[in-house]
């Protein structure tokens, strides 16, 4: 029963504390930073890139410019604060919203007069 433990034992000359081990070591850390790098240049990346767009589009914001929430809601940007927007979604109705609710820009133009509507 003791020789078939030994059996199992390393043996001196293949795999043992010779110069190969070391090289062992980076390899099996290979595929691990492969793996880190695809996730860097597919995920993390593009979305700190998105990011770094959103949060310019909202610094840009000014008066009368029309914008779509991420909670879907469509209105005029009435007044600016450092944390808050004020909206007009429809006539005489006005909401606040945080500035990082901000989704899209629709448009810079100025907004629709009532004079210009009835020309229509």
């Amino acid at each position: 029963m003791i020789s078939t433990a030994f059996a199992m034992g390393q043996t001196g000359g293949a795999g043992g504390a010779g110069g190969a081990g070391g090289a062992g070591g980076i390899a099996g850390f290979l595929p691990i930073i492969i793996l880190f790098a695809i996730f860097y240049f597919l995920l993390i990346r593009p979305q700190q890139k998105k990011a770094k767009e959103h949060k310019a589009m909202i610094s840009n914001l000014k008066k009368g410019v029309r914008i779509v929430t991420s909670g879907g809601i469509y209105g005029t940007i009435l007044s600016l604060d450092d944390t808050t927007i004020g909206l007009e979604i429809a006539e005489k109705v006005k909401i606040k919203i945080s500035r990082g609710n901000v989704a899209v820009v629709i448009s810079d133009a100025e907004p629709v007069r009532k004079e210009d509507k009835k020309k229509k």
